[in-house]
């Protein structure tokens, strides 16, 4: 039985074989697209566990658009493949509902690693909290159902975002610093990706607060990190 099936999306045939080669070395089950089209077609059919996305694609549609209508049905992790990335290329990712990011060129050890922690962090867990659910003014959090809302309005979030915020909610009131989250929701190997964290928290942001240039529940203490504040219901 294979590890997980995993779409690869690049019109590289060099590059395709390596990552054909990385992955099938490690028990996993691969799939290629080598356009948008394609790639969203056989994420429809085919139900990868995963998807490697190439930002550049020929056919007029790039990874970010890919990634946009693959989000229209299936909550599928994606790991972007780039070049190069700036922070306004990886917010407009998260955004989108990417998953992680890998910078070409990369190494085996890199590759395999990104994909198991971003298989690990998509994985249902058991709540291993005492309650069920957690309320901050507005803001409800289903454990149970992963689930949640802002004045009873479900909030899509990314299995990312959830888990980010999931343990931001069991720590309420509590500084937890970058390194702490970032292991905890990334994995030890991302605890130093600052920048990953900042992205994620604006993601949150833009989706949870009613005036993300000025936060309320999400707050950064300058140079430690981050705390989730109890709200009051309105």
């Amino acid at each position: 039985m294979s590890e997980a099936r995993i779409l690869v999306v690049d019109d590289e045939p060099k590059l395709v074989r390596l990552v054909r080669e990385i992955l099938t070395a490690t028990n996993y089950e691969v799939l290629v697209a080598c356009n948008g089209g394609n790639a969203i077609e056989m994420t429809a059919m085919e139900q990868p566990d995963l998807l490697l996305l190439d930002l550049i694609l020929p056919g007029g549609m790039d990874g970010y658009e890919v990634a946009r209508r693959v989000r229209e049905f299936s909550d599928v992790p994606i790991i972007m493949l780039t070049a190069k990335v700036r922070e306004a290329d990886m917010l407009r990712g998260f955004e989108i509902g990417a998953d992680d990011y890998i910078t070409k060129p990369f190494s085996a050890k890199e590759l395999l690693a990104r994909i198991r922690a971003v298989l690990k962090r998509v994985k249902v867990e058991v709540v291993s909290s005492a309650e069920s659910e957690i309320i901050c003014g507005d803001l409800k959090i289903d454990f149970v159902r992963r689930r949640v809302t802002i004045d009873g309005q479900g909030v899509y979030l990314t299995a990312t975002e959830y888990n980010l915020l999931h343990e931001l909610a069991l720590h309420m009131n509590q500084v937890l610093s970058h390194e702490q989250l970032l292991t905890a929701v990334w994995g030890s190997q991302y605890r130093d990706d600052v920048d990953y964290l900042r992205s994620y928290v604006h993601s949150l942001r833009k989706k949870l607060e009613r005036d993300p240039a000025n936060p309320q529940m999400i707050v950064n203490i300058q140079g430690v990190g981050y705390t989730l504040v109890k709200q009051d219901a309105k």
